[in-house]
Protein backbone atom coordinates (compact mmCIF):
# COMPACT_ATOMS: atom_id res chain seq x y z
CA UNK A 1 0.00 0.00 0.00
CA UNK A 2 1.11 3.42 -1.01
CA UNK A 3 0.32 6.48 1.41
CA UNK A 4 0.69 9.34 -0.82
CA UNK A 5 1.48 13.28 1.01
CA UNK A 6 1.24 16.52 -0.44
CA UNK A 7 5.15 18.20 -0.51
CA UNK A 8 3.47 21.28 1.20
CA UNK A 9 1.69 18.89 3.81
CA UNK A 10 5.11 16.52 4.70
CA UNK A 11 6.92 17.77 7.44
CA UNK A 12 10.71 17.80 8.30
CA UNK A 13 12.71 18.59 11.49
CA UNK A 14 15.89 19.49 11.05
CA UNK A 15 18.58 18.93 14.04
CA UNK A 16 21.76 20.23 14.71
CA UNK A 17 23.37 22.11 17.44
CA UNK A 18 24.94 24.66 14.68
CA UNK A 19 22.35 27.29 13.30
CA UNK A 20 23.89 27.90 10.13
CA UNK A 21 23.80 24.23 9.46
CA UNK A 22 20.33 24.10 10.51
CA UNK A 23 19.86 27.16 8.12
CA UNK A 24 21.64 25.41 5.27
CA UNK A 25 19.69 22.30 5.50
CA UNK A 26 16.38 24.08 5.76
CA UNK A 27 17.17 26.01 2.78
CA UNK A 28 18.01 22.91 0.63
CA UNK A 29 14.80 21.57 1.33
CA UNK A 30 12.74 24.65 0.52
CA UNK A 31 14.69 24.04 -2.71
CA UNK A 32 13.34 20.77 -3.35
CA UNK A 33 9.34 22.15 -2.52
CA UNK A 34 9.87 21.55 1.30
CA UNK A 35 7.32 24.12 3.49
CA UNK A 36 6.95 22.60 6.62
CA UNK A 37 10.66 21.96 8.57
CA UNK A 38 11.19 22.78 12.06
CA UNK A 39 14.26 22.84 13.91
CA UNK A 40 15.49 22.06 17.15
CA UNK A 41 19.56 22.33 18.38
CA UNK A 42 20.00 19.00 20.38
CA UNK A 43 18.01 15.31 20.51
CA UNK A 44 16.60 16.50 23.62
CA UNK A 45 14.83 19.34 21.96
CA UNK A 46 14.53 16.88 18.94
CA UNK A 47 12.29 14.44 20.62
CA UNK A 48 10.14 17.10 22.93
CA UNK A 49 9.38 19.18 19.54
CA UNK A 50 8.61 14.97 17.94
CA UNK A 51 6.21 13.91 20.78
CA UNK A 52 4.36 17.64 20.75
CA UNK A 53 3.69 17.10 17.17
CA UNK A 54 2.80 13.82 17.29
CA UNK A 55 0.04 14.69 19.92
CA UNK A 56 -1.10 17.57 17.69
CA UNK A 57 -2.81 17.32 14.04
CA UNK A 58 0.23 18.29 12.40
CA UNK A 59 2.78 15.54 13.12
CA UNK A 60 6.39 15.42 11.82
CA UNK A 61 7.18 13.11 8.88
CA UNK A 62 10.63 12.56 8.46
CA UNK A 63 13.91 13.60 10.77
CA UNK A 64 17.48 15.00 9.46
CA UNK A 65 19.31 14.88 12.41
CA UNK A 66 23.73 15.61 12.87
CA UNK A 67 25.09 13.06 15.15
CA UNK A 68 27.68 15.15 17.22
CA UNK A 69 25.69 17.44 19.60
CA UNK A 70 25.39 18.06 23.06
CA UNK A 71 22.75 17.37 25.78
CA UNK A 72 21.22 14.24 23.40
CA UNK A 73 23.24 13.58 20.37
CA UNK A 74 22.22 11.86 17.31
CA UNK A 75 22.25 8.04 18.20
CA UNK A 76 20.91 8.82 21.33
CA UNK A 77 17.95 10.07 19.82
CA UNK A 78 17.71 7.20 17.59
CA UNK A 79 17.90 5.13 20.85
CA UNK A 80 15.41 7.14 22.62
CA UNK A 81 12.80 6.95 19.45
CA UNK A 82 13.29 2.82 19.21
CA UNK A 83 12.75 2.97 23.42
CA UNK A 84 9.49 3.93 22.44
CA UNK A 85 6.05 1.60 22.56
CA UNK A 86 5.67 -0.51 19.63
CA UNK A 87 2.48 1.07 19.10
CA UNK A 88 3.95 4.36 18.89
CA UNK A 89 4.15 6.17 15.59
CA UNK A 90 7.56 7.81 16.82
CA UNK A 91 9.06 4.56 17.01
CA UNK A 92 9.51 3.63 12.83
CA UNK A 93 10.38 7.75 12.83
CA UNK A 94 12.56 7.76 9.73
CA UNK A 95 16.24 9.68 11.07
CA UNK A 96 18.55 10.50 8.35
CA UNK A 97 21.81 11.56 9.94
CA UNK A 98 23.48 13.90 8.85
CA UNK A 99 27.36 14.50 9.65
CA UNK A 100 30.91 15.42 9.26
CA UNK A 101 32.56 12.38 9.93
CA UNK A 102 32.40 9.61 7.73
CA UNK A 103 33.56 6.82 10.09
CA UNK A 104 32.96 3.03 9.37
CA UNK A 105 32.00 2.42 13.22
CA UNK A 106 29.27 5.35 13.14
CA UNK A 107 27.51 3.94 9.81
CA UNK A 108 27.21 0.65 11.32
CA UNK A 109 26.35 2.09 14.51
CA UNK A 110 23.32 4.35 12.42
CA UNK A 111 22.40 1.04 10.44
CA UNK A 112 22.32 -1.21 13.96
CA UNK A 113 19.90 1.92 15.56
CA UNK A 114 17.85 2.01 12.64
CA UNK A 115 18.46 4.79 11.02
CA UNK A 116 17.19 5.63 7.47
CA UNK A 117 20.19 6.85 5.99
CA UNK A 118 23.66 8.66 6.61
CA UNK A 119 25.07 11.78 4.79
CA UNK A 120 28.63 12.88 4.78
CA UNK A 121 29.16 16.34 5.03
CA UNK A 122 29.83 18.21 2.39
CA UNK A 123 26.45 17.05 0.51
CA UNK A 124 24.09 18.51 -2.33
CA UNK A 125 20.59 19.20 -2.69
CA UNK A 126 20.71 16.30 -5.32
CA UNK A 127 21.82 13.84 -2.29
CA UNK A 128 19.33 14.78 0.53
CA UNK A 129 16.62 14.79 -1.67
CA UNK A 130 17.74 11.41 -3.31
CA UNK A 131 17.90 9.94 0.44
CA UNK A 132 14.64 11.42 1.40
CA UNK A 133 12.56 10.05 -1.60
CA UNK A 134 14.52 6.38 -1.59
CA UNK A 135 13.77 5.95 2.02
CA UNK A 136 10.27 7.26 1.45
CA UNK A 137 9.69 4.47 -1.21
CA UNK A 138 10.87 2.04 0.62
CA UNK A 139 8.05 2.61 3.78
CA UNK A 140 5.38 2.89 1.13
CA UNK A 141 5.42 6.89 1.60
CA UNK A 142 5.18 9.02 -2.53
CA UNK A 143 5.64 13.05 -1.51
CA UNK A 144 3.96 14.49 -4.95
Amino acid sequence: MVTTVKREDFSLLVVDDFSTMRRIISGLLRELGFRKIAEAEDGQVALRTLELAAASDEPIHFVLSDINMPVMNGFQLLEALHAKPENDPLRKMPVLLVTAEGRKEDIVRAAQLGAAGYVVKPFTKQTIGEKIHMTLRNRGILVE
